[in-house]
């Protein structure tokens, strides 16, 4: 396992690590707003042998650096292709959950040569509006992470699992995580519509919707996913808006016959 940090334009360095078989297919990550690269790794021992798998953290989170927000949907999608060209990569299949999807429309639409498929997990072409936003950036930076984690952990996870031990994890890793890092996505995700961008694109396209996702349901995941020609989707029961984490088995084997369907294997 290769584990570095890429040097920005605007002196953000972001963090990745690059593991598996450096001839294999590659399969890029890209993680949800308030989570790091480790958000993956329940499903990585399930996935096919001799795969290039390439994760890195969203700028604000993790190992990368937290400039001060705003940040721009521009930016994130750029720190995506910085991560790929400094990989050495081509024809990817590009997963991206949550804000991680929407990266992953924006660099599909920007950098062709970089995506072959890309799998829409949990996500949508346009998630909330403005106001809902910035009323939630306000309410964090006048009062902490963990003022919102418990309304955010509702909205992750579903029912069964909410307040389990299980999620004690990733409702630390949410509130590890910075503010100035967590409101500069946010803005980011407030600015950003990809209805009629997306619906230009002509790749494998995969959806990953959770039953009882609060954050992005299933019909809005549908919804995003039907702008792209000959797309599929899968729906996971008793999961919310991280199902990697809640089934990932169930997850795992949809990326795997999604990985065999569209000859993305070694």
């Amino acid at each position: 396992m290769t584990a570095r940090l890429i040097d920005r334009p605007d002196g953000t360095q972001i963090h990745l690590r690059d593991e598996g078989a450096r001839d294999g297919p590659a399969v890029v990550f890209s993680n949800s707003l308030g989570t790091t690269l480790h958000l993956w790794d329940l499903i990585l021992p399930l996935l096919p042998a001799g795969l290039r798998i390439i994760r890195y953290d969203t700028r604000g989170h993790g190992g990368s650096s937290v400039p001060d927000a705003p940040y721009s949907m521009g930016q994130l999608v750029g720190d995506a292709e910085a991560v790929c060209d400094a990989c050495g990569i081509k024809d990817a299949m590009f997963v991206g959950l949550s804000v991680g999807g929407m990266v992953a429309q924006g660099l599909a639409v920007k950098r062709p040569d970089l995506i072959r498929a890309m799998v829409l997990s949990n996500t949508a072409a346009k998630i909330g509006n403005p106001k809902l936003w910035q009323d939630r950036i306000a309410v964090i930076s006048a009062n902490g992470m963990a003022a919102v984690s418990d309304e955010v952990m509702r909205r992750w996870f579903s029912r069964g699992f909410y307040a389990k031990p299980d999620m004690a994890p990733w409702k630390a890793m949410l509130e590890a995580t910075q503010v100035a890092g967590y409101c500069g996505v946010s803005a980011a995700i407030s600015g950003s519509d990809f209805y009629t961008s997306t619906s230009g694109l002509r790749i494998p396209a995969l959806g990953i919707a959770g039953s009882e996702d609060g954050a992005t349901p299933p019909d809005l995941v549908r919804e995003t996913v039907d702008l792209v020609p000959g797309s599929q989707i899968a729906l996971i029961r008793r999961a919310g808006h991280l199902p990697c984490v809640e089934q990932p088995e169930e997850y795992a084997g949809h990326l795997n016959a999604f990985i065999a369907a569209t000859g993305h294997v070694r």
